[in-house]
């Protein structure tokens, strides 16, 4: 191995480490701020709690802010990544929103301690705000697309997309309130749980004793 190949390979693990640290504190800070709020939490504590000085947290982050926000901005390239491998895929509607759900509650239950997507907003500056709603507005067209297909293609009941997606992200983000990754079941148990309630509460409906679909007038 020439020296250049040397060079670039310690680059590319020093890169790695870096970034596994990155999230390491995202995954601790995002912890604090759900125990104490974005406002309780210090930076000493988050350092604490990773068993690190201070200046070495600032080495990594800026600020309390920084960090809020890399834990949203984090959170949501992972669901908008998703989202994308998705719609790129030969999936069914119903299959897509089915993946991107499971996806969705695996992000909120097991990344950055069930709370990074639902932190406190209204701590950000208006320039990173405005950074991350663009992202969620991004994400959540995205869904509603899906969502518009499966019932243009008379899978889904005609209802008002919208409506639906707040819905859904509405039961997903309500997660972090009560879901406890050492109770009774697992995150992908509750999933399942919320792909299948919901798919097949949006599913379109068709009366079993004629195969005719509800509504339809019998002959």
């Amino acid at each position: 191995m020439n020296i250049h190949s040397t060079v670039k390979k310690f680059s590319e693990n020093r890169g790695k480490a870096r970034n596994d640290r990155r999230e390491e504190i995202l995954r601790s800070a995002a912890s604090a701020f759900q125990k104490k709020g974005f406002l309780g939490t210090t930076m000493q504590d988050i350092s604490r709690q990773l068993k690190m000085t201070q200046g070495n947290l600032y080495h990594y982050f800026k600020n309390k802010q920084d960090i809020l926000f890399q834990c949203h901005d984090y959170s949501l390239n992972l669901v908008l990544q998703e989202l994308e491998r998705i719609q790129n895929s030969p999936l069914s509607p119903e299959e897509k929103l089915r993946a991107l759900i499971l996806f969705h509650v695996g992000v909120m239950v097991d990344e950055l301690q069930a709370s990074a997507m639902v932190l406190e907003l209204h701590a950000l500056s208006p320039a990173r705000l405005k950074k991350i709603v663009q992202k969620r507005d991004a994400y959540e067209r995205g869904v509603r697309e899906i969502i518009s297909e499966g019932m243009n293609l008379g899978i889904f009941e005609d209802y008002d997309p919208k409506l639906v997606g707040f819905f859904l992200f509405g039961a997903i983000n309500w997660l972090v309130r009560w879901f406890n990754p050492v109770g009774q079941r697992s995150a992908k148990e509750v999933a399942e749980a919320f792909s299948n309630l919901f798919i097949d509460g949006l599913r379109k409906r068709v009366e079993k004793s004629t195969g005719t679909e509800k509504g339809e007038k019998r002959q």
